[in-house]
């Protein structure tokens, strides 16, 4: 079929092998790509009992259908087992790498074993080379990436791990293309785990089309529809993702001091326009992307890229902070040092509660600015309390014997949304099947940006339907490999559109929303049998029981239980959440 490469390569680490799949036409019409195919591909290769840090456990980076065809299709997913949550997990990157790593002609990389020592994947035209990376061990993410431009091809994209990887932080980032990162759920640490530094890709291969013409009529309408729309057109091209700070904090939802309260009074200070004003550069954008919603950065130290929103929130309004410069800092250490910036900040907040608490042996108040990029460093490296740092909110919570102060779902650290404020977007986070995580529906469309609706945020009604229906929708689109802005702007009918054009087949919109249920089903399945159920569907009390006491979302709490029943149903799962074994017949599982 037209669009994918139709081969993978699956890498042994322990033995030094590689070899060629052809995962066969089926699957890919049953799955597509990234995300969804990589979950497949997961389950046949691991089980629930894999451990996430063991050399049997699988690391799986791949592309899509789209990649390298259509705007935004530069990105690439990994999906492993998270050593963060226990639970299946994608990650997911944007930047050049995924359209780099296809035109070496696969659709991606499956590497299974571990190194004897520090290695380097090299894949190109001609192949693959495994290469020695003892003295790359120990640096930066930049430096590395640079250092293995030297090396290879100085036009090469480079995915790798800093020194948290190395030593590995549950929350470990992989980086690519200098910041550019697949963040959440600790990836990091599992390509640490295997002693494998970094992926560097090269190739000249294009990626051969069904209907050119078609797909150059369907590229136009695209940018069309991203123009018209007021949030793509407009307010992410000019502030970036933190336009968001001003907005969320209007709304009363912007978590502060932990998720105490939902209104930072200093918001201002570290917000989209305040970046713009203070400390912009310039835009940056990812491969065929007209957004460009990236910001190059400046302080009087540094420059980099970012912070995006919901790092700005992260070492910002989460611990008490409202030095732009300094929560831009932290944001340029997580990139070189390769960490997940919202579990980062957010677990210094845990930490900042807990000392509140008078439980944490170390003084960590509140907004103290100059400790910052220090505790980052320490996270990273493994020093004093950043030791206990890098396991991550709910275990360092659970010994100091709070666990209520870790807000995470299944063990993943909530982003920059408080739940009160959005009850779809609290059923939302509850349900995720890699933890607590925006990025599996993103309801903050509906319920406060009025995209493709405005949606009554405080009612629970419909609500159950409206996540389901979001979750498989974004499902498809990281199979397909494309930038989640992108589901702002078009509807499945015009992603469809897409996938005929490049690939030649022609699906419903009934029949994508098919192959989203059978992917999130899919992961539901795989948790399950690793031990997870209804229980761990759930928020942190504070959500639950602590009403906000200020601001446009006061008084409200999460009504968890009025939403949770209807959604197994709809998911056609039982009321312990357990898929239902006609639900897993008709999907085809």
């Amino acid at each position: 079929m037209k669009g994918w490469m139709g081969k993978i390569l699956k890498i042994d680490l322990n033995s030094g092998t590689s070899e060629t799949l052809d995962v066969g036409d089926d699957l890919r019409k049953k799955y597509l790509g990234g995300r969804g195919l990589g979950v497949k591909l997961y389950t046949q290769l691991c089980t629930p009992s894999t451990k996430p840090m063991s050399p049997e456990n699988a690391l799986i980076f791949l592309t899509g259908p789209l990649t390298g065809t259509v705007q935004t299709s530069g990105r690439y997913q990994v999906i492993s087992r998270s050593p963060l949550t226990g639970t299946i997990c994608d990650s997911s990157s944007g930047g050049n790498f995924g359209a780099v790593l296809k035109k070496t002609g696969f659709d991606g990389i499956i590497v299974t074993g571990k190194a004897s020592k520090p290695v380097y994947l090299w894949l190109n035209d001609s192949g693959i080379e495994i290469r020695e990376a003892g003295s790359l061990w120990g640096m930066k993410t930049h430096e590395t990436q640079e250092k293995i431009k030297e090396q290879t091809h100085n036009k090469a994209s480079v995915a790798c791990i800093g020194p948290a990887g190395e030593n590995g932080v549950l929350y470990a980032a992989i980086m690519n293309d200098n910041d550019r990162a697949a963040g959440r759920g600790g990836m990091g640490a599992v390509m640490g785990s295997k002693n494998l530094k970094a992926i560097a890709a090269f190739g000249t291969r294009e990626v051969d089309v069904h209907d050119p013409e078609g797909l150059k009529q369907t590229y136009a309408l695209v940018n069309k529809l991203i123009d018209k729309n007021p949030v793509t057109g407009k307010s992410l091209q000019v502030l970036g993702t933190s336009v968001l700070v001003n907005v969320i904090n209007a709304h009363g939802m912007f978590p502060t001091e932990n998720f105490k309260r939902g209104v930072f009074n200093d918001a201002e200070g570290i917000s989209g326009e305040k970046i713009a004003e203070m400390i912009l550069h310039g835009r940056s954008a990812c491969y065929k992307c007209p957004i460009a919603c990236g910001r190059s950065t400046r302080t009087s130290k540094k420059e980099g890229e970012g912070p995006e929103y919901e790092t700005v929130w992260a070492f910002g309004a989460q611990i008490g902070n409202n030095d732009l410069q300094v929560a831009t800092e932290a944001n340029y250490a997580c990139n070189e040092l390769g960490l997940d910036t919202i579990s980062t900040g957010n677990t210094i907040g845990c930490a900042m509660e807990l000392w509140e608490k008078g439980v944490f042996p170390e003084s960590l108040d509140w907004g103290e600015t100059q400790r910052v990029v220090g505790l980052v460093e320490d996270i990273a490296y493994g020093r004093g309390i950043g030791k206990e740092l890098a396991l991550g909110s709910k275990r360092l919570a659970e010994k100091y014997g709070k666990p209520g102060l870790a807000m995470q779902v299944k063990g993943m650290e909530l982003p920059a949304y408080d739940p009160r404020g959005a009850q779809a977007q609290a059923l939302a986070f509850a349900t995720s099947n890699r933890g607590g995580c925006h990025m599996r529906a993103y309801l903050i469309g509906p319920e406060i940006l009025g995209q493709p609706v405005l949606m009554d945020r405080f009612s629970t009604a419909g609500k159950a339907e409206l996540v389901s229906l979001f979750q498989d929708i974004s499902a498809v689109v990281d199979s397909l490999s494309l930038c989640r802005f992108l589901q702002i702007a078009l509807g499945l009918d015009t992603f469809g559109l897409m996938l005929k054009n490049v690939t030649g087949i022609e699906l419903t919109d009934e029949e994508l929303m098919q192959i989203g249920k059978r992917i999130y089903t899919l992961e539901r399945d795989f948790n399950v049998k690793a031990g997870f159920c209804r229980q761990d569907d759930m928020l942190p009390p504070r959500f639950l029981t602590e009403e906000l006491d200020e601001g446009p979302s006061r008084n409200r709490v999460v009504k968890l239980d009025e939403m949770l029943d209807r959604y197994y149903a709809l998911r056609g799962w039982d009321n312990q959440g357990n898929p239902l074994e006609e639900t897993l017949t008709e999907l085809e599982i």
